[in-house]
C-alpha cells in the first residue's frame, strides 16, 4: 500500500472567460502546485491560454486578465500533453472542484480526446469547499475566508489567479488536515512535526490552579429535594434509582 508521506497532491485552479462552461467557455490560466509528504516541492505547471473567444465584463473584472494580455499566448491543445501528465496519477485538490473539473473535461473533449474527457479516471479529485463545509457548517467557506480563518497571508491577492490561488489553496488545505500543529497535547508545536510528534498524546496535568468554593444545601433545599424524591417515587411506583441505592446497607 502506498504510504500516505508518498502521495503526490496537486493543488489546481483555473480562470475562465465567464460561466458555464456549456456556453462555450474556456479555460484561459491554469495553475497548480505539487505537494508531497505535505510539503510543497517547488514544481508547478503554469500557463496561460487563447480561448479564440472574447472574456465576459464580470469575469475580467474577477481575475483582471485581458483579452489583449492573451494574445499570442498558446491555445488548449499545445500545453495539454505537458498539463496531462503533471496532473496524472495525482490527487487534485481543487476549491469548488465541479467548476475546474467540469471546464478541464471540456477542453479535453474539445480535442476529441475522449480517454481524457473525465479526469476523474486518471486522478482523485478532493474539493476543498465540500471539506470546509463540513468542517465549518454555517460560515463563509470562500478562499478568502479560509485564509482570514487558518492565519494565512493573502494580502497579495487583489485578484484572482489562478497559480497564486493554488499555493494559496495548499496552505489552506494543509492547515484544515494538519490538526492542532501549534497547539499540540505534548506543547510541543513544531511546525516540521506537523502535528504528528512523538509526543502528540501526553496527558499534562493542570497545576497552580485554585479549588472553588464547596456551598452546602441548607436545611430547607433539602427538604425541598425530599418532597420532589418522594413525588416522583409516588408518580413512578416504587423508589428511584439513586433512592435504592443510597438506602441499601453497605456490605
Amino acid at each position: 500500500m502506498e504510504q500516505q508521506q508518498d502521495k503526490r497532491f496537486v493543488i489546481l485552479d483555473t480562470e475562465t472567460t465567464g460561466m458555464p462552461v456549456t456556453e462555450g467557455h474556456r479555460i484561459i490560466e491554469i495553475g497548480c502546485v505539487e505537494v508531497i509528504g505535505r510539503r510543497l516541492t517547488g514544481r508547478h505547471f503554469h500557463v496561460y491560454l487563447q480561448p479564440d473567444r472574447e472574456s465576459d465584463e464580470g469575469a475580467i473584472n474577477v481575475h483582471g486578465i485581458t483579452d489583449a494580455f492573451l494574445i499570442g499566448k498558446p491555445r488548449f491543445g499545445e500545453v495539454a500533453e505537458e498539463f496531462f501528465e503533471f496532473i496524472q496519477g495525482a490527487t487534485l485538490v481543487i476549491h469548488n472542484a465541479a467548476f475546474d473539473v467540469g471546464f478541464i473535461n471540456n477542453e479535453f473533449a474539445l480535442l476529441g480526446q475522449a480517454d481524457r474527457a473525465d479526469i476523474s479516471q486518471h486522478c482523485t479529485i478532493l474539493d476543498t469547499l465540500l471539506l470546509a463545509r463540513a468542517r465549518h457548517p454555517g460560515q463563509r467557506n470562500s478562499l478568502d475566508a479560509l485564509c482570514k480563518r487558518y492565519d494565512i497571508d493573502n494580502s497579495g491577492r487583489e485578484l484572482h489567479g489562478a497559480l497564486l490561488d493554488s499555493e494559496l489553496l495548499a496552505d489552506v488545505y494543509l492547515a484544515m488536515t494538519g490538526g492542532q500543529t501549534s497547539l499540540s497535547l505534548a506543547g510541543n508545536g513544531a511546525e516540521g512535526d506537523e502535528g504528528q510528534g512523538s509526543g502528540g498524546s501526553e496527558i499534562r496535568r493542570i497545576t497552580g490552579r485554585v479549588p472553588g468554593p464547596v456551598i452546602m444545601a441548607s436545611a430547607e433545599e433539602l427538604e425541598a429535594h425530599a418532597e420532589r424524591l418522594a413525588a416522583i417515587a409516588k408518580s413512578a411506583g416504587g423508589p428511584s434509582m439513586w433512592q435504592a441505592l443510597s438506602e441499601t446497607p453497605a456490605s
